[in-house]
C-alpha cells in the first residue's frame, strides 16, 4: 500500500458560528472538534497527521502544541489549502493523502478505515451522502449514472445539471499526491468568492482519465460537518447519546441517562453508578462500584472503587481513592488527592492537597498546598493561609492530629503527629508532635448599658 498521511483542514474562520473562537476549537462534550477529529485519525495514521491552520492559528497551537501544523497565510479555499500543504507532504514521500475537514468530529476510526479500504485502488475518491435537505453542501452531479463532478451549492443551476438528487459531497477525500501535484495548479479561481475549490479537482481528474470514485455512504450523519451553533448542538447530542449507550451496554448503571454527559476520552468501569444530571469530562476515570450522584461535574479526575461523590460536587484534576466520601457541595481543585477512606464534606475545598488515609475534613474548610496525615481530623471552618499576596507556601499536618474548628494555619507551618490545635487558633509557628497549641486570648466579660427596647 502507498505511504499515506492525513491532512486536517482547520484554517477557516467559521463566520456562521458567530464567535471569535476559531471554528474547530468549538467544543462537543467539552472537547474541541479538532481534537476529536485528530483522535479518530490517530489509530490509523499515528504521527502522520498534518493540521492546516490559518485563522486563529495561535490559539490552535496553544491548545495542541504537539500537533504537526502547516500554516496557510491566506485562506483562499480548500484547493489552495491542499496546495499549501503539498510541499510538506511530498517532502516526506507520502503517496496518498486523506483530506478531512476539522469540523467533522463524529467521523469515527471505523468509518475512516472502511473509506480508505474502499478507496485504496483509486487515484481520487470522495465520500458522499444522501440528504433530504442538502443545505450548503456541494452537489454531486451524475448523468446516466456516470459521475460528472461536484458543483458548489451556490453555483448549482438545475437547468444545466438537472434537479438535485440529494447526493452531497462530505469533504472527505483520498487523493494520490501525484494527481494533486499535476492538477491543483489547473484549478481556476471562482470569481464570486475569490477562492480555489477542491471540488473542482474531481472534474479535472475525470477529464484527465484518472480513476475517480464517489463512494456513497448512505445516510451516515457522522460524516457531516458543523457550520452553525444549531448543527453543533445536534451533533453533540448524537455523540452524547451514543457514548452513554455504549457505557450502559458495558455494564455501567446510568440513571436519568438523557441528562448525563460523558466525554469521549473518559473511561468507566462496569459496575460504576452514575445519576443524572451529571457531567464527566476529559480523561476522567470512574472505577468499579464508585457512585457519582446527581448534579456533579467531574473533569480529568479519577474516582476509585467504592468511593462516593455526593451531589453538587465539582472535581477537576483530582484523585479520589477507594472508599472515600466527597460532598455534597465539595470542590476538589487540581492536585487534590484523597487517599483511601478519607472524607471531604460539605462546602470543603481542596487545592494541591493530599488528604491521608482515613483523614477527615467534613465541614466548611479550605485546604490549599497542604499535606494532611492519616487519621487526622480537620475541624469546621479551618483554613490554610497559603498565599501571602506574592507566593504560595505549604502546610504539613502529621498523622492522628486534631485541628479545632475555626483555625487559621498561616503557612509555611508544620503541625506534628498527634498534635492538638485548639478551636479558634491562628497558628503561625510549628507545633511539635503530641503538643497542644492554643492562641486564643482570655475571655473577658464587661458590663454594658441595656439595649433600648423596641417600641411596641
Amino acid at each position: 500500500m502507498d505511504k499515506i498521511c492525513a491532512l486536517i483542514l482547520a484554517a477557516g474562520k467559521g463566520t456562521r458560528m458567530h464567535s471569535p473562537t476559531p471554528k474547530v476549537l468549538h467544543k462537543l462534550l467539552d472537547e474541541p472538534m479538532l481534537g476529536l477529529v485528530h483522535q479518530n485519525l490517530e489509530p490509523i495514521f499515528g504521527a502522520d497527521i498534518f493540521v492546516l491552520c490559518g485563522h486563529g492559528s495561535q490559539a490552535l497551537k496553544q491548545t495542541y502544541p504537539n500537533y504537526n501544523f502547516i500554516h496557510q497565510t491566506e485562506q483562499l479555499g480548500t484547493a489552495h489549502a491542499l496546495q499549501t500543504a503539498l510541499p510538506t507532504i511530498l517532502a516526506q514521500d507520502f503517496r496518498q493523502v486523506l483530506v478531512i475537514n476539522g469540523d467533522a468530529p463524529l467521523i469515527s476510526t471505523s468509518i475512516l478505515e472502511k473509506f480508505i479500504k474502499d478507496a485504496a485502488a483509486s487515484d481520487l475518491a470522495f465520500a458522499t451522502l444522501k440528504l433530504k435537505d442538502p443545505q450548503a453542501y456541494g452537489r454531486v452531479v451524475r448523468q446516466n449514472d456516470q459521475l460528472i463532478g461536484i458543483i458548489e451549492a451556490k453555483d448549482y443551476d438545475s437547468s444545466t445539471y438537472g434537479e438535485p438528487s440529494g447526493e452531497i459531497n462530505t469533504g472527505l477525500y483520498l487523493i494520490k499526491t501525484d494527481l494533486a501535484s499535476a492538477l491543483l495548479p489547473n484549478i481556476a479561481k471562482h470569481e464570486s468568492s475569490g477562492e480555489y475549490y477542491l471540488t473542482d479537482l474531481v472534474a479535472l481528474a475525470l477529464k484527465a482519465n484518472y480513476n475517480v470514485l464517489a463512494l456513497q455512504c448512505g445516510f451516515e450523519t457522522h460524516l457531516l460537518g458543523i457550520n452553525t451553533p444549531k448543527e453543533l448542538l445536534e451533533l453533540e447530542e448524537i455523540l452524547r447519546s451514543e457514548i452513554v449507550a455504549k457505557w450502559i451496554e458495558q455494564g455501567v448503571l446510568i440513571h436519568a441517562a438523557s441528562q448525563v454527559r460523558i466525554s469521549p476520552k473518559a473511561y468507566l468501569e462496569p459496575g460504576a453508578e452514575i445519576t443524572g444530571p451529571c457531567e464527566i469530562y476529559g480523561a476522567s476515570r470512574i472505577e468499579q462500584s464508585a457512585q457519582i450522584a446527581s448534579h456533579c461535574v467531574i473533569k480529568d479526575s479519577t474516582v476509585a472503587s467504592l468511593a462516593k461523590v455526593h451531589s453538587f460536587s465539582h472535581l477537576e484534576k483530582a484523585q479520589v481513592g477507594p472508599n472515600c466520601l466527597v460532598g455534597p457541595y465539595a470542590r476538589l481543585r487540581p492536585g487534590a488527592i484523597l487517599e483511601e477512606s478519607s472524607h471531604v464534606g460539605n462546602f470543603v475545598e481542596l487545592k494541591k492537597t493530599r488528604l491521608g488515609a482515613h483523614a477527615k475534613a467534613n465541614h466548611l474548610t479550605y485546604l490549599g498546598d497542604a499535606e494532611i496525615g492519616a487519621k487526622t481530623n480537620i475541624g469546621a471552618g479551618t483554613i490554610t493561609c497559603n498565599y501571602d499576596g506574592f507566593n504560595k507556601f505549604p502546610t504539613k499536618i502529621g498523622e492522628n492530629a486534631f485541628i479545632g474548628s475555626n483555625t487559621a494555619l498561616v503557612a509555611p507551618v508544620t503541625v506534628g503527629a498527634g498534635a492538638l490545635v485548639g478551636a479558634g487558633s491562628t497558628i503561625t509557628h510549628d507545633v511539635p508532635e503530641n503538643n497542644l497549641a492554643i492562641t486564643r486570648s482570655k475571655q473577658k466579660n464587661f458590663p454594658h448599658k441595656p439595649l433600648p427596647k423596641e417600641p411596641d
